[in-house]
């Protein structure tokens, strides 16, 4: 990670259409996160997934469902340091199921290799 540069979270389609589905609570815990990572405040709020290919996840809770922001750092950029979010989930359980780290590494993965070929 670069810490010289200024980190801009973007969303995916995915990404955006799980923020746009959550109510106004949630998403004011959603965007409190995003904050206090742009601002290079890392707490719980904001863990690599253990045994993933560098994928992230913005967490959140909210009367006793679990809420999940699938995301990996992009640190390519001259200008800033990207962290791209790429789909969330809303679950009963604290724990987060293999099948969606999977699909946010297929997603990682598709990024970069569409943005080697826009180069």
């Amino acid at each position: 990670m670069e810490f010289d540069k200024p980190i801009k979270v973007i969303f995916l389609p995915q990404a955006e259409e799980f923020a746009d589905q959550l109510d106004k609570k949630s998403k004011q815990k959603l965007f409190a996160a995003i904050r206090k990572v742009k601002e290079r405040v890392i707490g719980q709020w904001f863990t690599k997934l253990k045994s993933s290919d560098g994928i992230y996840e913005f967490r959140f809770d909210k009367s006793n469902k679990f809420y999940r922001l699938f995301a990996f750092w992009d640190t390519e950029e001259e200008i800033e340091t990207l962290i791209v979010s790429t789909h969330g989930i809303e679950k009963k359980t604290n724990k987060t199921p293999p099948a969606e780290i999977a699909k946010a590494e297929r997603i990682k993965k598709d990024y970069f290799e569409e943005k080697r070929k826009n180069k």
